[in-house]
């Protein structure tokens, strides 16, 4: 808080609206996805894990975009294991759609 005229004041920060800042997320399920949902989760890498799991990863724009995902795996029936926010995304790392097996 600030005085100013004899007023306190609170400053307000300002930030970028979500959709100027896409967040990178990855996103664990349980069970392997084959290419046929490469398509369903648009913008997202699709990465198939020696244990079983699938690894969803890729830039969200919005929480609204994020709760839109986890639906489509609840949709699938396949248990989510985690969801973790790397970062913000950045020009150079915009993904494709891909599959992957590590």
């Amino acid at each position: 808080m600030t005085k100013q005229n004899g007023r306190t004041t609170t400053k307000r920060f300002r930030t970028e609206p979500a959709s100027v800042r896409p967040m990178i997320y990855q996103i664990r399920i349980e069970g392997h996805l084959d290419d046929q949902w490469t398509g369903w989760f648009g913008g997202m890498t699709i990465t198939l894990e020696e244990n079983g799991d699938t690894l969803l990863t890729g830039p969200v724009v919005d929480q609204a975009a994020l709760f839109g995902l986890l639906k489509k795996v609840r949709d699938l029936g396949l248990p989510l294991v985690w969801l973790n926010r790397i970062e913000t995304c950045t020009p150079e790392k915009s993904s494709k759609s891909s599959v992957k097996e590590k």
